[in-house]
């Protein structure tokens, strides 16, 4: 069964969380041609995330 992982910024609408699971989804149906396919959504806040050594959420406050 394939796995798409998704890590990014925290998504605050779930229905936002829907639509990138639903499209995921569909273009990896379309891809294996099988129907079972699981999408993990993986969210970082800011300050856990580093960009060439310095945390997102202290260039945010730039």
């Amino acid at each position: 069964m394939p796995t798409i992982m998704v890590e990014g910024p925290p998504i605050q609408e779930i229905e936002r969380k829907r639509q990138l699971v639903k499209k995921l989804t569909a273009a990896a149906i379309e891809i294996y041609k099988i129907e079972h396919i699981v999408v993990l959504i993986r969210e970082n806040a800011p300050e856990n995330v580093g960009v060439n050594g310095e945390l997102i959420a202290d260039r945010h406050k730039k």
